[in-house]
Formats: C-alpha cells, sequence, structure tokens
C-alpha cells in the first residue's frame, strides 16, 4: 500500500510537473492574441489619418496611423491598444480625439494587424519607444504628447512615461502587473516564478509625474477592478480615477469615456 502511495504521489508529482513545463514553453501563446487583418483607416472611418511605419530598435517596420493635430493649442495622443483583435477596432475610439483636433498616432503591435516579429514584454516596449521615435523626428516635442494606453497596452505606456513624462497618462482598464492578473486566474501555478512578460506597472507607476487619468468597470472580469485600483493607489498626484459602475471591460465608450478624456485633458492641460 505504501508504494501505491508513493506511486501516486509520483505521478501527481510528474503531472504537476508537465503542467508547469507546458504553462512555461507556451505562455506567450496563451497571453497574445494578434489579429491578423490590417484593414485601411478609410475602411474604418478615420480616412483623415494616413499610414506610416514605425521603426523599431530591433530592425522591424510596424504600421501605424498618424494624423497631426489640426488645433496647434492640442497635443498628439499616442494610442497603445490592448490585447487581440487589429489597428481597424480602435478606430471609434480615437474618433473623439480627432474631432476635438488633437494629433492622434494608433501604433499596432507587432505580429499585429500582419506586422513582422512576436509579441513579447521587451518587444513590447521597443514598438512604443519606435512611435514616440517617429513624433520626434516629425519635431514633436515630449511635452506635447499625451499617452493613452489600453488594457494591455497600459503597461507599455506606464513604463514610457517612468523614462519620459508626457504631457498627460491616461489608462483603460490598467492592472497592477500582468503577474498579479496571472497568480489571480491561476493560483494553483508557481507565476511569479514563471513568468516571463510581467509589465510591473504598480513598481513604475510612483516614478511617473505627470496628470493621470485611470478609467474602469465596475464590472470587468478580464482585468478586474482590484487591479485598477492597486495600481492608481501607488500613483503620485495629480491622478484622478472614474469608475462607471455598469460597464465591463471593453465597453467604457459606451458609458462616455471620450467625453470624460476630453474633459480631463481640456483641464489638466488647460485647453480650451
Amino acid at each position: 500500500m505504501g508504494n501505491w502511495i508513493w506511486g501516486g504521489v509520483a505521478a501527481a508529482v510528474g503531472a504537476y510537473a508537465v503542467v508547469l513545463g507546458g504553462a512555461f514553453a507556451g505562455q506567450r501563446r496563451l497571453m497574445y492574441f494578434p489579429d491578423s487583418e490590417r484593414p485601411s483607416p478609410q475602411q474604418s472611418g478615420v480616412a483623415e489619418m494616413a499610414e506610416v511605419s514605425l521603426e523599431t530598435e530591433d530592425g522591424l517596420s510596424l504600421l501605424a496611423w498618424h494624423r497631426p493635430p489640426t488645433d496647434p493649442a492640442h497635443p498628439t495622443l499616442v494610442y497603445f491598444h490592448g490585447n487581440a483583435g487589429n489597428i481597424g477596432m480602435r478606430a471609434y475610439k480615437i474618433r473623439p480625439y480627432l474631432d476635438a483636433g488633437f494629433g492622434v498616432l494608433l501604433t499596432t503591435w507587432r505580429g499585429f494587424s500582419r506586422n513582422p516579429g512576436k509579441p513579447s514584454e521587451a518587444g513590447l516596449y521597443q514598438d512604443g519607444r519606435a512611435a514616440l521615435k517617429f513624433l520626434q523626428s516629425a519635431g514633436t516635442a515630449p511635452e506635447r504628447i499625451v499617452l493613452y494606453g489600453e488594457s494591455l497596452g497600459t503597461g507599455v505606456a506606464v513604463h514610457l512615461a517612468e523614462a519620459r513624462a508626457p504631457a498627460a497618462l491616461v489608462l483603460e482598464a490598467p492592472y497592477s502587473s500582468i503577474t498579479d492578473i496571472a497568480q489571480a486566474r491561476t493560483p494553483f501555478l508557481p507565476v511569479r516564478s514563471l513568468l516571463l512578460d510581467r509589465f510591473e506597472s504598480t513598481a513604475k507607476i510612483a516614478a511617473v509625474a505627470t496628470p493621470l487619468l485611470i478609467v474602469h468597470g465596475a464590472r470587468d472580469g478580464t482585468i478586474p477592478l482590484r487591479f485598477g485600483k492597486k495600481l492608481f493607489d501607488a500613483a503620485r498626484e495629480p491622478k484622478v480615477m472614474h469608475i462607471y459602475p455598469e460597464a465591463g471591460h471593453n465597453d467604457l465608450y459606451e458609458h462616455g469615456m471620450g467625453a470624460l478624456v476630453l474633459e480631463f485633458l481640456g483641464t489638466a492641460l488647460e485647453i480650451s
């Protein structure tokens, strides 16, 4: 009977090791969900935007859409989108800012919308820096840039804001870290030892000295509200958090987020 017990333990340990090995080897396939569709600005309802290329430090040319400000008093908003989908699926979200006269640079990640490369934390940071380099080459000063992160993209926006303060930082449905989310979803795995891409935003945001807006839905089942609150609590002033009680993860603009962001930027940047 003792042999059976130890045999069962060995089998359980072996099965657990297989689970761990699979989780480690395949985690990026489970984490990123790139969409290969590559619609044009015209097809997506933002015909005033032009397709441009962002050149990364590791030699990739990535698709982005750009339009400079039509009002010289307005900065340029750099939009880092979330996981899954393609660049055109965010067109409705940037429409309020285009209409208000802001410049907009809508980016998409390596591996998304037929971009070369495969997504990773280090790679996405490079993609973000390529966006800022593009604007710098176009003559846009850092203090004339608003960084906007959506979901996955909030980690990139926070990372860039820590290195160089933008005019403002807007975070839509952000997380404290990918590590926190993964551990909450898989408490039976030693996530903190296994995870390759951590996006530790909480550890970085205290160094960000710029007006901050965090927007979250109370019914968000993808990134629960408590993770957005944790990030907000770690941030320095000036900061604002707005919670939509009836909103989830993907419907914040249906609850009025566009107008909220414009009001915040108007106040924070003294734009009339």
